[in-house]
């Protein structure tokens, strides 16, 4: 080996390792909006190495070639930063991973860094599986870890079925978050991390962030958080002490739906009984660079742009939509039709309060149109239909601007019956624990003026009172089985 060409490679990576540090502390000082919108991609790798391209540039490549032997075996082993193979690293990528992690931390001193994955899915496994290690001084202890039941259907499968049936690792499920002697009575010395989703999807859940982070860390155990609903624009977990925030990017943050992502964005030196120094350092880092290297879940530069340039707006979109959803919360509490609202923003919501603790709109206190801090709750809720599971669909097939899916966090405004939907799979007794009835409306405002959303959910919920919407019978396009979709005229 060369080692004064090795040498000359690691100079030069330690020169390049410190600018780029000095940016993003440049960068740290900067409010929200500047942050969301330039991230850590500077002016100055604009202008040095990408033709002057003021937005950061979609690096289709798989892999990174290399000067010579020496700057191969540098980047191979780790030695100096390297976009070696795009399933580990990538420019991309990286620009995604910088104002993500930048973002999650924003207004607290911790040093936070981040991986984006394929899916929101894909994040949730990446974070929790090195937890769930078997310890090799004690092979046969059962291990277990502490979980809210109001989760996403998806959380719930992976819970229940990929790790708890599959790996026999038991989920304690926590049914009343917000009493915290429930989550402590559920810890022993096999405990391997806290979990949470707030607020959840689709019932709004929400617990007190500070005191289980005081709890996990009392008995040397993680808290993750799911802060999918609520992006950095409104909560950031990691602030009030929470050691992992995991995102399915797909959804708020990635307003658009043009692609799937997720993330993980976790602050340096987190809690965890694991003997893994390395880990515990860096987590996000060291899911990178080795077990998601070696497992391959991560996302793709495409989809990393994608969502990075709807990240830029992510603080006035939640605004808006909070106040929209606001608004539409308002107009369903006074309906005729309508049993049960739920909105953390409504002041008769049981949980208001503890939301108010927590969500804001981040930098309001310096906005013009504020000047001081101001809550926001978000383009998340729930209602529950006057009526049985036959009127509920009856209501939600006569919507006709509200779009009918599974996704949540849109441009447009989306709604689902999460029992037929997201949480099917989770069976009654699992939707009991969730809080999902069959009567039961998921609505994601979207950005179209509220007053429209309003006359669909009033147009739809007149079906209740014997009008009817006439739809034609369908019809399928050509191309077979694979491709064939109705037709409604």
């Amino acid at each position: 080996m060369n080692h004064n060409g090795m040498n000359r490679y690691l100079m030069a990576a330690a020169r390049a390792n410190q600018w780029h540090q000095d940016y993003r502390k440049q960068m740290k000082k900067c409010r929200f909006d500047t942050i969301a919108t330039h991230g850590i991609y500077s002016m100055q790798e604009a202008l040095d190495f990408n033709q002057g391209s003021i937005i950061e540039p979609t690096y289709l490549s798989t892999s990174q070639a290399y000067r010579d032997s020496d700057e191969m075996e540098a980047a191979l082993s780790y030695k100096i930063p390297t976009w070696c193979y795009s399933r580990i690293a990538n420019p991309s990528i990286y620009y995604l991973e910088g104002v993500l992690a930048l973002l999650e931390g924003y207004g607290s001193e911790a040093e936070t860094s981040c991986i984006a994955t394929s899916s929101g899915m894909a994040a949730i496994q990446s974070a929790i599986d090195p937890f769930l290690l078997v310890d090799q001084k004690q092979p046969q202890a059962p291990m277990n870890f502490v979980a809210t039941t109001q989760v996403y259907g998806g959380t719930f499968q992976q819970f229940s079925i990929r790790k708890s049936c599959e790996r026999n690792v038991e989920w304690r499920k926590v049914v009343h978050s917000t009493d915290l002697s429930e989550w402590e009575s559920l810890i022993d010395d096999n405990t391997r991390f806290l979990y949470g989703e707030i607020p959840s999807n689709p019932c709004l859940a929400f617990f007190d962030i500070k005191k289980v982070a005081r709890l996990a860390h009392k008995y040397g155990i993680p808290l993750i958080i799911d802060s999918t609903v609520a992006t950095p624009a409104l909560l950031r977990p990691i602030e009030h002490g929470a050691d992992i925030v995991v995102q399915s990017v797909t959804k708020t943050l990635s307003t658009s739906g043009f692609g799937i992502a997720g993330a993980i964005i976790s602050r340096k030196n987190i809690v965890s009984k694991i003997d893994n120094p390395e880990m515990k350092a860096d987590f996000a880092t060291y899911l990178k660079l080795l077990p998601n290297r070696d497992n391959g879940p991560n996302i793709s530069p495409m989809n990393a742009i994608l969502a990075l340039n709807d990240i830029r707006t992510i603080r006035m979109r939640i605004d808006n939509v909070s106040r929209s959803t606001m608004k539409v919360a308002q107009f369903l509490m006074q309906h005729k039709h309508i049993e049960k609202v739920d909105y953390l923003g409504l002041k008769n919501h049981p949980l208001h309060q503890l939301a108010s603790d927590y969500m804001f709109l981040v930098d309001s206190e310096y906005d013009d149109q504020y000047g001081e801090r101001v809550n926001r709750y978000g383009h998340l809720l729930s209602f529950n239909i006057n009526g049985n599971a036959k009127q509920t669909r009856d209501v939600f097939d006569a919507f006709t601007r509200i779009w009918r899916a599974t996704d949540l966090g849109r441009i447009k405004s989306v709604a689902t019956i999460p029992a037929i939907s997201t949480h099917s799979q989770q069976g009654e007794e699992g939707r009991k624990l969730a809080c999902i009835e069959a009567n039961t409306i998921r609505l994601c405002v979207g950005v179209e003026h509220p007053d429209d959303i309003i006359a669909d959910l009033s147009q739809a919920l007149s079906v209740l009172e014997g009008k009817t919407v006439k739809v034609s019978a369908p019809e399928y396009s050509a191309g077979g089985a694979s491709s064939a979709r109705l037709r409604i005229e």
